[in-house]
């Protein structure tokens, strides 16, 4: 049974989510088991008092900016990406509220029949009624990752930080699965992410974390209460911060 009494170390945080992390053991599309645990997960922390904003990928379902090196239009790619992480957002908020909590879906692009659009004001009300907001369609801007809006969302609502939940346990000198010399870094600032261009976030991301002043902690969404350990402070990633 979850520790809703457990101190939390944070107020209000975004939880970015690749949309490789719903894939679990499927080659394409949406792992419910992995679904559920991770819907169950973040529920589990609006438990503890802790407010939440869940920025989604769409890469499980498409990825724009491979078709685009691959002859399709930049802006037509970015657009079908930005309808990916709107299924993505649908379904967890299904699986959120299949757990009893209070969510609502906004939509950087307009679409009335399945989301609100992003007002940054209703968007902080949620907030505050302890509903989960989960922001969808990236910045609604073609070039603009889904990190970027991560860190755009969470300067706009205030977050205090950024939790990126990923397939790696924190920053890593190159990429661990391909090379075993691979050391982890467990804390670097900003200006040295961009220097040595880690594999954290786009610049533009953190460029805009570090205007807000928003750390960012990188964990493994792979082991299970991962998400919570985190919010609790325990040592399981790696931080970007001043």
């Amino acid at each position: 049974m979850t520790n809703t009494n457990a101190a939390a170390r944070y107020r209000r945080i975004l939880v970015k989510l690749s949309g490789e992390a719903l894939l679990g053991g499927e080659d394409y599309g949406i792992d419910p088991a992995i679904l559920k645990r991770i819907a169950g997960e973040i529920r589990d922390l609006t438990q503890m008092g802790v407010q939440v904003a869940v920025v989604l990928g769409g890469g499980n379902i498409f990825r724009g900016a491979g078709l685009a090196r691959a002859g399709m239009d930049r802006v037509t790619a970015d657009h079908m990406g930005m309808l990916a992480t709107v299924i993505n957002a649908i379904a967890l908020q299904d699986a959120l509220e299949r757990r009893g909590a209070q969510t609502r879906v906004t939509s950087a692009i307009t679409m009335a029949e399945v989301a609100e659009p992003f007002i940054r004001r209703r968007a902080i009300r949620h907030l505050e009624k302890a509903r989960i907001v989960i922001c969808a369609a990236g910045t609604g801007n073609p070039y603009f990752t889904t990190d970027s809006a991560a860190a755009l969302r969470a300067s706009e609502l205030k977050c205090e930080i950024i939790f990126k939940a990923t397939k790696v346990d924190g920053i890593y000198t190159s990429d661990p699965e391909k090379d075993p010399t691979a050391t982890k870094i467990p804390h670097a600032n900003y200006q040295r992410v961009l220097a040595e261009r880690l594999q954290v976030m786009d610049a533009t991301a953190i460029d805009l974390a570090r205007g807000s002043s928003i750390p960012i902690y990188i964990f493994s969404l792979r082991e299970p209460g991962n998400i919570r350990r985190a919010l609790l402070g325990e040592d399981i990633g790696s931080m970007v911060s001043d």
